[in-house]
């Protein structure tokens, strides 16, 4: 059994056929999978899709791409759609120094909001975070623990330290599979295991040897093979490890 814990296969322009590519999934071992909205509309998709598949779930927040648009209107259908009992985690939201898209004070403020929306609704919090781990943690070092999970991890040993000194769990995804990521390889064997966990990213960071191509869940299967040979263990073992990680994070 294998868990995609962050997609976004809910989007009909990169997915026209869900059920083709839930097919491909169910094939290659993967039975639950989350998709994650980044703004309000997106947020209503993922959360339809979820509610008409058993093993689709979603996570719904403020994306720091899209911050700019963020109104505090929106932060009340936010907590609306937390409510929804197939509504998993506030995410993703944390910080991009990558794109110019969102000038960073702005980030920061709906960066802070939804922190507290998910400790008001008693929910987990999937991060993104591109070229700003650092800002990223020390807000998060300055706030009372809570659930986190690093979302496509790309940070060094040192601020993946820090990442698991505040709980945090960590998404691995295609990059693992890259011949010349053994700095990531590195970074993931420094993080205790019970803290790891699988995903896609679908459409995006497609696995070796799909790199260049569309992404899809089916493919995390070779993400889960590339973490398990960067650890040292089998396949099973680490789909094992990975989903009972996944689903003690997300309570199911």
């Amino acid at each position: 059994m294998l868990i995609d814990t962050h997609c976004h296969i809910h989007d009909p322009k990169a997915f026209p056929d869900i059920s083709e590519t839930l097919r491909a999934a169910h094939e290659a071992g993967v039975e639950t999978i989350m998709l994650v909205g980044t703004e309000p509309s997106d947020w209503l998709r993922a959360v339809e899709m979820a509610t008409a598949h058993s093993e689709l779930y979603a996570i719904v927040g403020w994306h720091p791409n899209y911050a700019s648009e963020f109104t505090r209107e929106s932060m009340i259908t936010l907590e609306k759609l937390l409510s929804h009992p197939k509504v998993l985690a506030l995410g993703e939201i944390g910080l991009d120094y990558h794109w110019d898209y969102t000038p960073r004070e702005v980030q920061f403020a709906v960066l802070r909001a939804g922190l507290d929306l998910a400790v008001k609704c008693s929910k987990p919090v999937v991060f993104h975070a591109r070229e700003a781990y650092s800002d990223l943690l020390d807000i998060l070092e300055s706030r009372p623990a809570h659930n986190y999970l690093f979302h496509c991890w790309a940070g060094d040993i040192s601020e993946a330290a820090r990442a698991v000194a505040l709980g945090g769990y960590f998404g691995v995804d295609g990059p693992v599979t890259y011949p010349k990521a053994e700095g990531l390889r590195e970074v993931l064997r420094a993080i205790p295991r019970d803290r790891l966990v699988v995903e896609t990213d679908s459409p995006y960071m497609s696995p070796h040897p799909f790199r260049g191509k569309p992404n899809q869940p089916a493919y995390v299967s070779y993400v889960n093979d590339g973490l398990a040979k960067a650890l040292g263990i089998g396949s099973e073992e680490c789909a094992r490890i990975t989903t009972e990680n996944a689903l003690r994070f997300f309570g199911l």
